[in-house]
This record gives C-alpha cells, sequence and structure tokens, in this order.
C-alpha cells in the first residue's frame, strides 16, 4: 500500500496540472478518463465518476522511439500552498494547523512526522483519515480502525479541509492480487480501507459486512463487487452458498475495463468450482477475449484458469495448448511445468 499527494490546478476545462514532489504532468480528457504525460512517463486513469476510485494502466515505452525533444517540465514544490503566513496562523485552528504541517512533512517525505502532526487534529474527518492510512500501512490496525471509523461518524465533513488546500491524498489498496485500486478520502475508499483492516485482522465476517454496506448504496461499482467477491471465496462457512452469491452479483458484468476483466475471472473461478466447467470457459473467454491496456499477469491468470476449466470439462487437448501457451511466457507460472509433464 502507498500513499501519495498532489495538487491539481485547473488549466482549462478537462485540462488539469499535477503537480507533485517529481515534477509536474499534465492531464487531458473528460472526467472519469485521463491520460498524463510527465516525468513518469505516459499513463491511461480510469475513473469511477463521482466514488473518488480509480485505477490506473501504464503505457509501454518503445525502446526503439527516439528520445523526446520536448524540454523537461520544471520542477514544483507541492508544498508552496501549505505555507501559512503569520497572520493565517493566528487565525487558523490549531487542528487544521496541525493537518497542513502533516501534509507539508508527507510532501518532504518525512511519514513519522507527518503521522504525529495527523493525530494531533483530532477535531478533524481528513487529519483522521490520512492519520488512518498511515496507521494501516504500518498494520497497526486497531489504531486505523478507530481513525477510520471517526470519518465514518463525521462523514459530511471529509474532504472539506483538504479540499480547501487543494490537496488531493491518494492511496493505494490491494483489492485482489491481479488489481490496485487507488482511494480518496471519500465514504467508498473509507469503507474499502476498514474492510482492507479487517480482512488483514482475519475477521472475514467484518470485512464482508462493509462491503455489503458499500455494495447497497453501489451496486453496480466493480471494484466493491471485486472486492466482495475476493472476501467471499476466503470465507469457509458455506462455500456453496458463497459461490450462488458470486455468480449472481456479477451476472450482467461484461469485460469492460481491467477491473471487469478481473471479476470475470473471480467469476469464471466460481463457476468452474460449482462444477459448471461450460459456463466457466465461456465467461473466461469474455474476459481474454480484450487484451489492450491489459496486465499481462491478470491475462496470464484468466487464462489459466481457462485450462482448468477445459479439463474440468475432459477438453484436454484445449487445456494443454492453453497451458503450452502460457508456460512459453512464463514457464515458472503456477504449476504449468507440472500439468505438462515437464
Amino acid at each position: 500500500m502507498s500513499l501519495r499527494f498532489w495538487r491539481r490546478v485547473r488549466v482549462a476545462p478537462g485540462v488539469t496540472m499535477n503537480l507533485s514532489k517529481r515534477g509536474g504532468s499534465l492531464s487531458f480528457g473528460p472526467r472519469g478518463a485521463k491520460y498524463t504525460m510527465g516525468t513518469s512517463g505516459r499513463r491511461g486513469t480510469v475513473s469511477l465518476p463521482g466514488t473518488g476510485l480509480f485505477y490506473t494502466v501504464r503505457g509501454r515505452s518503445g525502446g526503439s522511439r527516439r528520445r523526446s525533444t520536448q524540454p523537461e517540465q520544471p520542477k514544483v514544490d507541492p508544498a508552496h500552498r501549505l505555507n501559512l503566513s503569520f497572520f493565517q496562523r493566528l487565525f487558523t485552528p490549531a487542528n487544521e494547523r496541525a493537518l497542513v504541517e502533516g501534509l507539508k512533512a508527507m510532501v518532504a517525505e518525512s511519514e513519522d512526522e507527518a503521522l504525529e502532526q495527523f493525530e494531533q487534529g483530532r477535531e478533524l474527518a481528513d487529519a483522521h483519515w490520512l492519520a488512518g492510512i498511515l496507521r494501516l500501512k504500518r498494520r497497526h490496525f486497531e489504531d486505523a480502525r478507530a481513525h477510520l471509523g471517526y470519518c465514518l461518524r463525521n462523514i459530511s465533513s471529509l474532504g472539506k479541509h483538504l479540499e480547501k488546500y487543494g490537496v488531493v491524498p491518494t492511496t493505494s489498496l490491494a483489492i485482489t492480487p491481479e488489481v490496485t485500486a487507488h482511494v480518496q478520502p471519500r465514504k467508498r475508499g473509507t469503507l474499502l480501507a476498514l474492510a482492507e483492516i479487517d480482512q488483514a485482522r482475519g475477521d472475514l465476517a467484518a470485512a464482508r459486512n462493509w462491503l455489503e454496506t458499500l455494495q447497497q448504496d453501489y451496486p453496480d461499482d466493480p471494484v466493491v463487487m471485486l472486492s466482495l467477491a475476493e472476501v467471499m471465496l476466503e470465507c469457509d462457512a458455506d462455500p456453496k452458498s458463497a459461490a450462488q452469491a458470486i455468480v449472481g452479483m456479477t451476472a450482467d458484468v461484461e469485460n469492460e475495463t481491467p477491473v471487469h476483466a478481473a471479476l470475470l475471472l473471480y467469476k469464471g473461478r466460481t463457476l468452474r468450482e460449482l462444477g459448471l466447467d461450460d459456463a466457466a470457459f465461456r465467461t473466461l473467454t469474455v474476459a481474454f477475449r480484450r487484451k489492450k491496456d491489459r496486465d499481462p499477469e491478470l491475462l496470464r491468470a484468466i487464462r489459466y484458469e481457462r485450462a482448468l476449466a477445459y479439463e474440468a470439462a475432459g477438453r484436454h487437448s484445449r487445456a494443454r495448448s492453453e497451458l503450452e501457451a502460457i508456460y512459453a511466457e512464463a514457464p515458472d507460472y503456477e504449476d504449468v511445468a507440472r500439468r505438462l509433464g515437464l
């Protein structure tokens, strides 16, 4: 899990300048879909509008391409706007000053100082959210849970002070081994983080409750469905009931984005565990159909599950063909070599 900050400056409709410690970058595109060019290369960003959730797919830099002749963008210090003048300090509440000092410490990569400052901003939901994320990063689960619980109880004020200073904090949560979601201080991000905490603590029932609460508000959110499917598959109490719930939840899912492809992977795996092998490889074939902007590891996982579905259905030649294709790319992947008799 990582935590990063940037400050966005609006340049024109659909265009923003992202200012981070590593330098500037220019984003353009409609809300919910951005393409970023900056010092870290190019990446496509797809978000779920109004949720604070998004994920990124980085572009590959071809070795044969010529180096860009465009001048390097100037380095910009994102802490500049966070510097409070003497007179501002006289009228700024202590809690808010602590939040600002914590943000400046994060930009300076002084995480210990940042955490100390955030935990002094006791009455600000934004300070609690940032402290909770840092505690989660350090695996201090009880402290993290307490901070994020405060945010839920004060959800109406969450994000307001960060918005005042033009700061967008984003944390990365590994939803599954294939997909990482980037969340911000909103209700969805908070509930996903709480689910992550309880899952790490081994309290899968509590994690499932958070996610089911979130799904009631946003039933079509693929990130929430994906996280809930993973937790359901980990629960051993009634695996058949959990599998049936996952199939029902994903009944109308199509292969629109990498997140949807990962969700179809879980659906296919679940169908196979229910003994519905034909349905499983049909689902996995849909998931494998689109390869552009798909992570190779995700595609490999889909292909491997499809091979297992073919094998279970008695279609051994098709299963072997899939396994051979995986072996040619990654000979150490899972138990492919053993299944091929190598």
